[in-house]
Formats: structure tokens, C-alpha cells, sequence
């Protein structure tokens, strides 16, 4: 498997503290439960402009990060593995669709670009929700509104969650990524 450049190691560690930033600054709170942000464009970007990989590892840094920052102690172990190391790692399903959007970029093709671009960040949200949903009816089912079964529960506020910011970060990476294609065409 090819290594990663000091480039692109850099870059994700910054793209991963930028990601941080947005989350405990930005953040949409529509109840405890329900929160919308736009603080997975920065993995999202690391995703399209160097692969998998490369937004695996900034999702994966940024869940470290915000372990840190935030602890939980839901569910001991299992719940924050979930949660924070595997859900944000997951983010980095993005990079799926990475050589599409660069090469669209690279053509200036506008609309498969943006076709791309909300192709892979509905393909990164999934990916990250699916984990969140699953820890919502394992560990905080429990906290379902009375005669609310917490797969419900679970699959109204995570879906919520995903659909929001899933439209937030297609949007803000709809209008930077075609007026900017350097930042997800690479040198290293």
C-alpha cells in the first residue's frame, strides 16, 4: 500500500484541528439529541483530494481530538470507540468518490463535479450516521420520549442529524470546490 506524503500527513492534521474548531464553535443545536454542523467540510476536502485513506485518517484524528476534548462515558469503552474513532474515521468513505471530483475538477465539468461532490459526502454522512444510529438504540435508546421504541428514537434524531449536515456540507463543498479546484487537486 502506497505511504502517504509529509504533505498529506500535514495537511490532514491540520484539516482534522480545523474540523475540531468548526465543531465546538458551529454547531446547530436543534435539541440535545439533534445537531447539525458543517465541521465535516474539512475531512470531506482531505477525502476528495487525497483518497480514502487520507479522510479516514483525518476523521479518525478528528474523533481522537474530540475524545479528548469532550469525553464520553456512555457505554464505557464501546460506545466512544463507536461514536468518535469509528464514526468520524468513516467520514473518509468520501474519498470514494475523489478521482471523480478531480478529474470533473480538473475538466471544469460544473454539474458532474457537483454531482460528484454530493455523491460522495451523502456516501461519508451515511457512513458516519449508520455508527451513530447504531449507538443511539444501543446506548441512548433509553432516553426516548415514553412509548418511543429507541430504534425510532434513534432514527429520527441521527436521521435528522445526517440529513442536515449532509445538505450543509454539500452545499459549502458545492460552492468552494468548483471556484477553488486546487484544494482537491494535489502535487505531492
Amino acid at each position: 500500500m502506497k505511504q502517504l506524503s509529509l504533505v498529506a500527513v500535514i495537511e490532514i492534521a491540520i484539516f482534522a484541528a480545523i474540523s475540531l474548531i468548526l465543531d465546538l464553535l458551529i454547531s446547530f443545536k436543534i435539541s440535545s439529541a439533534i445537531s447539525i454542523s458543517f465541521a465535516m467540510v474539512p475531512v470531506m476536502l482531505i477525502a476528495f483530494r487525497w483518497g480514502v485513506k487520507g479522510g479516514t485518517i483525518a476523521g479518525l484524528l478528528w474523533g481522537i481530538l474530540q475524545l479528548i476534548i469532550e469525553p464520553s462515558t456512555i457505554g464505557f469503552f464501546i460506545q466512544p470507540v463507536m461514536e468518535y474513532i469509528i464514526a468520524f474515521a468513516c467520514i473518509g468513505f468520501t474519498g470514494l468518490y475523489a478521482r471523480s471530483v478531480q478529474k470533473h475538477a480538473k475538466e471544469g465539468n460544473r454539474p458532474k463535479l457537483i454531482a460528484s461532490i454530493v455523491a460522495g459526502v451523502f456516501i461519508g454522512s451515511v457512513a458516519r450516521y449508520i455508527w451513530h444510529f447504531i449507538a443511539g438504540v444501543i446506548f441512548w435508546g433509553k432516553y426516548a420520549p415514553k412509548g418511543q421504541s429507541a430504534f425510532v428514537y434513534s432514527l429520527i434524531s441521527n436521521g435528522v442529524s445526517m440529513l442536515g449536515s449532509f445538505v450543509l456540507c454539500a452545499i459549502i463543498l458545492s460552492l468552494i470546490i468548483p471556484t477553488s479546484a486546487r484544494l482537491v487537486l494535489r502535487r505531492a
